[in-house]
């Protein structure tokens, strides 16, 4: 016979291993410390071995725990998803995005709109942020799926959705002459680590091309802001560049950059709700992506 595995238990499992800890597990679901306790040593009691060994002062999985908790994930989405269907309020989110600042505007909007008609009801919650963390963030299950930047490369993870070009972008309101170059171009660009930063960096590196930091921020549309402004040159794709930005590389004799590849980031076991949003945001991106300016074939 059978055991059967307490919800609550493998809720409590998922949720030390997304947030790093079984006492900051504790606090998120509202429990004490006996209580966790109680549950995971139930669940090893039902499992017949132990899934959980000390390494200092935290408990890391075993070879077992592993194995549960790669099922625990599916058990608690999929009951997560029954609640959310038939209305029951449920305290996690159905599925969990990672998407870049540059998609966020035009891409989560017709993404959402055409999954709510799949799924109504269905709870998306998305991160929008930083590319470098999204990698990490969905290896440890603390996101479903991800749209991430990579620089071209045979061992870069996850699906290919398209191969861009980047290109050298500034305002119409520089702060020198157009088509002369400063002797120390002014960069505005995210701060460490970024993909563009760096593709920029080498790229005048290799030309032994002067520059300076002009501006830094996690902020794309501080980005965009700064260049309107003339506060110097970016880096970046073709994608929704905003009004009175255009591409400077021909005129300021600029170095040509690699491309970027988009790619699609998921978990080994996705739930059929996080499998349907992979498809229609896959089929949204494509169909978004392919009106930038230079995108490379192959890349769709």
């Amino acid at each position: 016979m059978y055991p059967s595995f307490d919800i609550d238990a493998l809720r409590m499992v998922v949720t030390s291993m997304e947030v790093g800890s079984f006492a900051r597990a504790a606090i998120q679901l509202g429990r004490s410390q006996s209580a966790v306790s109680m549950q995971l040593k139930r669940l090893e009691e039902q499992a017949g071995r132990p899934l959980f060994a000390r390494r200092g002062r935290n408990l890391v999985p075993t070879e077992a725990g592993e194995a549960l908790l790669s099922y625990a994930r599916r058990i608690v989405e999929l009951h997560d998803e029954a609640a959310t269907v038939l209305g029951t309020e449920t305290k996690s989110a159905a599925i969990r995005l990672g998407l870049p600042q540059d998609f966020f505007e035009d891409v989560m909007p017709e993404t959402i709109a055409k999954f709510a008609r799949l799924r109504p009801g269905m709870h998306v919650e998305v991160m929008a942020g930083r590319n470098a963390v999204f990698e990490e963030e969905v290896k440890a299950g603390r996101l479903d799926l991800a749209l991430a930047f990579f620089l071209p490369g045979s061992a870069n993870p996850g699906v290919e959705l398209a191969c861009l070009p980047l290109s050298w972008f500034a305002g119409k309101e520089l702060s020198w002459p157009v088509g002369e170059r400063p002797d120390r171009l002014p960069l505005v660009l995210y701060d460490h680590p970024c993909l563009f930063r760096q593709a920029a960096l080498r790229a005048l590196d290799r030309q032994k091309i002067a520059w300076r930091l002009s501006l830094t921020t996690p902020s794309l549309p501080g980005v965009w802001a700064a260049l309107r402004f003339g506060q110097g040159i970016t880096v970046r794709t073709g994608h929704r560049v905003p009004q009175l930005i255009h591409d400077v590389g021909t005129a300021l004799r600029l170095p040509r950059l690699p491309p970027i590849e988009l790619r699609m980031l998921t978990r080994p076991v996705l739930s059929p709700a996080s499998e349907a949003f992979r498809d229609v945001l896959t089929e949204v991106v494509r169909s978004l992506v392919a009106g930038v300016p230079g995108q490379l074939e192959g890349g769709l």
